[in-house]
């Protein structure tokens, strides 16, 4: 101390003893850490505020007290002041008081000039906040294995069914929310652009509920005439109009008793079918066309559409008891666009379905499937299923090369990329391993078709130089040496 008081700037700052002793004393009141300072025979000499607020115990207790009969008295459970005092060296250790903090607790020997301990020090710091994080990481660690654990088991289930491809994250959380409503009765309503696949998710539904081994009746509501609608789900009596049936006909709520009925395109349901189809919701129970009594029936309905209920209902075009009724356990099932990891297993599974049909085996090559994944797909599954189905009849070797595809497909991938796809079969590595080529030569005519989509693009030689990181001089040689040699 006294060499630092020598300082000119720590002297001014200090001052007079009483000063010094003021200002250290509020130094060690305001110390983060909780402070317990004992003399050399471990006699308690000061505490400060932080050490009350961690341990619970007050300086009044304490101050004056010998260690030794505070640790007797139980007061404290253990003490590092006489460990040093035993030791002679610095000790530390965890501790937990009753105010439920845990604590690290390091005290130090001070010596005199002569050897001999005048004080203890002891740091006490509040640990608490850093265990509690430390059991949060473990559990959050805990969750997150139990997690892997399940979605690996739930991947595992959905790998049984044919038709389903689950890989990208939005498909797999769609899927999952299904399979939460899937093994109840619950109404579901199955949202989302056309092609999507509503159907395959609503088979999903019903393979995974108590109705599985009962009948699952498809009805597409757009394809049905308004004039044939009602008696196709709710059936007619013997006699009840003109051409009618003799014997009349059970209708398809009637076929679906018990089991589960899928009202695909329900958004085109006409206003009067809405009416009936609301009492089939409240009441379980369907009247047949010329009937007088109420027939009682058990279903579970799943209905889908790729229009916006929301805007018909406002537009007076869709009921908005029945859009409550279900809308019961909504599902937006997102665009091929935002499932970008489900195109390469979608469209390897169509191929592999049209190799069995026509006893090929065609595979899609790698250069094949990244042209496959650039495009946004506005027909999403289904325009995916017929691009496949199209450049499987076309090729004519045994790998389907990016010449099979439309070419309105590798128009989008030049736009997004600004690499031109040449019209001729692509060499990629295979079993020839790419021996027989002019790598050279072909490294420049890759060069080349990058200069001209950039040109192309930019109108102009800097422009296009600079998106290719190339030098504008650099950039003219090459294109017009290029220019010569074709």
């Amino acid at each position: 101390m006294q060499n630092l008081l020598e300082k000119p700037d720590i002297k001014e700052f200090l001052g007079n003893l009483e000063t010094i002793n003021e200002k250290l004393n509020a130094i060690i009141e305001n110390s983060f850490d909780g402070i317990y300072i004992t003399d050399g025979k471990a006699n308690t000499i000061l505490v400060n505020r932080n050490y009350e607020i961690i341990t619970g115990l007050s300086r009044e207790n304490m101050l004056g007290k010998n260690m030794a009969d505070l640790v007797q008295d139980r007061v404290i459970s253990v003490s590092g002041t006489l460990m040093v005092l035993d030791k002679r060296r610095p000790v530390t250790l965890e501790q937990e008081f009753e105010t439920g903090k845990k604590a690290l607790i390091t005290s130090s020997p001070v010596f005199d000039k002569n050897g001999e301990i005048t004080m203890v020090v002891t740091n006490v710091r509040d640990l608490t906040e850093i265990y509690q994080l430390q059991e949060e990481v473990e559990r959050k660690n805990i969750l997150s294995i139990k997690a892997r654990a399940e979605l690996d088991e739930f991947l595992k289930k959905i790998n049984n069914y044919k038709d389903i491809v689950c890989i990208d994250k939005n498909s797999v959380a769609i899927l999952q929310l299904i399979d939460l409503v899937a093994g109840t009765d619950a109404t579901v309503m199955l949202m989302g652009e056309t092609g999507v696949g509503k159907d395959v998710f609503a088979q999903y539904i019903y393979e995974n509920s108590k109705r599985k081994d009962k009948p699952f009746v498809r009805v597409n509501c757009g394809a049905l005439s308004s004039s044939l609608i009602e008696s196709e789900l709710f059936g007619y009596e013997k006699g009840s109009f003109t051409g009618a049936n003799r014997e009349g006909k059970i209708g398809l709520f009637e076929v679906a008793d018990e089991g589960t009925i899928f009202l695909d395109e329900i958004g085109e349901l006409p206003p009067e079918m809405q009416v009936k189809l609301l009492r089939v919701l409240q009441d379980q129970e369907v009247m047949r066309i010329g009937g007088r009594n109420a027939i009682k029936i058990d279903v579970r309905i799943i209905a889908a559409t790729n229009r916006n209920l929301e805007e018909l209902v406002k537009e007076k075009k869709f009921r908005e008891d029945l859009y409550y009724r279900l809308t019961v356990f909504p599902v937006l099932i997102p665009p091929l666009r935002e499932r970008i990891y489900d195109i390469t297993p979608l469209a390897e599974l169509f191929v592999r379905d049209l190799n069995e049909k026509y006893g090929f085996k065609k595979t899609l090559l790698p250069s094949t499937l990244k042209l496959l994944q650039s495009y946004n797909y506005p027909g999403n599954i289904r325009e995916l299923k017929n691009i496949i189905e199209r450049a499987f009849i076309i090729s004519n070797e045994t790998s389907i090369s990016v010449k099979d595809i439309p070419i309105s497909i590798a128009e989008r991938y030049y736009e997004s990329t600004g690499y031109l796809l040449r019209e001729t079969r692509e060499e990629e590595p295979g079993e020839e391993g790419g021996v027989g080529i002019d790598l050279k030569k072909k490294m420049a005519e890759i060069e080349l078709d990058y200069i001209n989509a950039a040109y192309k693009k930019y109108k102009n030689i800097r422009a296009a130089a600079s998106s290719l990181g190339m030098d504008p001089s650099t950039f003219l040689r090459k294109r017009k040496k290029s220019s010569q040699t074709t």
